[in-house]
């Protein structure tokens, strides 16, 4: 199974390095934002996404805690400055609908600034959608026992012991407060300009291949024709013997 997931998810990213190309030479402008419960899954999609392509064009954004200063500003202008320029995706781990989900859950809003987001939400996107630029909201929907597995692991493994903070336990406990809290946002920010699409993330694998095929249809991307590379001569002009000149200098020990 797992060469065969290895296998499929090349040929997705050979496609990424082609939708790649496209932006830069189209100078379109995305957004890709994703959202679901703690250990959904989004890190190693945006991983899968993002490894084997240029991060000067897949820029990955993922936010901390607002500081003080801007928790006094407007709540979407954070989030703003990282937007796209012309030839690049900005994904986002996590988004500006924080508010609605942890946030709203943990009372770090209140039930007014919760309303006022899921109600002004949708006119923001299509103010964003109106400027060109194209927004792609995904969902990574996992089931309880499946959390509930991957936290143990967390806990279990000190590789993955940092993935796992005091709030990641609280989310744990407030399940369905974070059920509701999703259909309140789906319900009230899935739109013709700005739809949701919900990836089932059971299967790490399969949603890794889900979610970058459905990225690819849903950007409407062409190949772009190169050139091909050919490297050049080496210059002989002034060719001096290079490697004697770092004789003496401090090298790593080679443990391996």
């Amino acid at each position: 199974m797992r060469k065969a997931y290895e296998k499929e998810l090349e040929k997705l990213q050979v496609e990424l390095c082609h939708l790649q190309d496209w932006v830069k030479a189209s100078g379109a402008r995305i957004i890709v934002l994703f959202e679901g419960r703690d250990a959904a899954g989004k890190g190693g999609t945006i991983k899968a996404i993002s490894e084997k392509v240029s991060p000067r064009v897949f820029r990955v954004t993922a936010l901390p805690a607002p500081s003080d200063r801007e928790k006094s500003q407007l709540f979407m202008q954070r989030y703003m400055q990282y937007f796209p320029a012309a030839g690049e995706i900005v994904i986002f781990d996590r988004s500006w609908y924080n508010r609605a989900g942890v946030e709203y859950v943990m009372g770090f809003c209140s039930k007014a600034e919760h309303e006022r987001f899921l109600s002004l939400c949708p006119e923001v996107e299509r103010y964003i959608v109106d400027g060109g630029i194209i927004l792609i909201k995904l969902w990574l929907e996992v089931g309880m026992d499946e959390q509930e597995r991957r936290f143990k692991a967390r806990i279990d493994d000190p590789l993955r012991q940092w993935k796992l903070s005091p709030m990641d336990l609280e989310s744990y406990r407030c399940w369905y407060d974070y059920s509701r809290a999703r259909d309140l946002m789906l319900k009230a920010t899935h739109s013709k300009h700005a739809p949701w699409t919900i990836i089932r993330s059971d299967d790490k694998r399969r949603a890794r291949l889900n979610c970058i095929a459905h990225l690819l249809k849903t950007i409407p991307y062409k190949r772009i024709k190169k050139r091909k590379v050919t490297l050049p001569k080496r210059s002989e002009k002034g060719r001096y013997n290079d490697s004697a000149s770092l004789r003496g200098m401090n090298f790593v020990a080679e443990q391996y």
